[in-house]
């Protein structure tokens, strides 16, 4: 467990940069045939091309300072403070008309988890006690909900698992499970590092055998390569994939 929570914040960090520079080369995307309302990149900012660029630059400055430790707790509060400003005043109202629509919730609850893991960072002494446990509280909500997703979607999502892995409708139930049982894990602080091992390990499990594929093309998707939303979905997995691991090494060193 040690060995994989060290790269942790890198992997995060790497991560945070990648969606910045993506948020920037995607601020001028207009998708009518998609249906997209806005770029599409977390945290869906509106179709305003400086804005895109804007934040793409305070993202990947944001994820630059997460790998020095004399920026690193500037760099993850801002990133969290803005990514919960954004989830609050633009996700929330914008998905709201339709609370039952899985991908929506979904776009709520990404930028929401990401927030979260930025916020639980530099560890639970740099922060006061109430934001870490607000913020693991609020992970470990955005963990069951991605739970109960994958239970009230079994069949659609075991369709977007690779043919070549069997027993597709069991693994979508395996890893919902996984999902509610490392919220509660984190949001009621029991064997903490366990569980943010656990979803971290399955997130990168995910990023080598689904998303990355995908984005390179290897299970022949039309359009997939090319596709913003297949290069953020991607980046959000890696993203939910180090920033786990990266709270099992401030858990440990604090």
């Amino acid at each position: 467990m040690p060995s994989l929570a060290r790269i942790g914040v890198p992997v995060f960090a790497l991560a945070i940069i990648a969606i910045g520079v993506e948020t920037i080369a995607c601020a001028h995307y207009v998708a009518p045939r998609q249906g997209l309302q806005a770029i599409p990149v977390i945290p869906w900012l509106p179709e305003i091309t400086a804005l895109g660029w804007i934040f793409g630059v305070v993202w990947a400055a944001c994820g630059v300072g997460l790998f020095l430790r004399r920026t690193q707790r500037v760099a993850a509060l801002t990133l969290a403070f803005l990514l919960f400003l954004f989830a609050l005043i633009l996700d929330v109202p914008r998905n709201a008309s339709k609370p039952a629509d899985i991908g929506l919730r979904t776009l709520v609850f990404e930028p929401v988890a990401i927030a979260a893991l930025a916020c639980l960072l530099p560890g639970r002494t740099a922060i006061p006690k109430m934001l870490e446990r607000t913020s693991r509280w609020l992970l470990a909500l955005a963990l069951v909900v991605f739970g109960i997703d994958h239970f009230l979607a079994l069949q659609f999502i075991a369709s977007l698992i690779p043919a070549w892995i069997p027993f597709r409708v069991f693994w979508v139930a395996f890893f919902g499970a996984a999902f509610i049982a490392s919220g509660l894990s984190i949001g009621l602080d029991v064997l903490l590092r366990w569980g943010a091992a656990g979803i971290g390990l399955m997130f990168a499990i995910w990023v080598f055998t689904l998303h990355l594929p995908r984005v390179l093309g290897v299970y022949g998707i039309p359009g997939a390569p090319g596709n913003p939303n297949e290069w953020s979905s991607l980046f959000i997995a890696i993203a939910l994939w180090g920033g786990p691991w990266a709270l099992v090494r401030t858990t440990a060193e604090n």
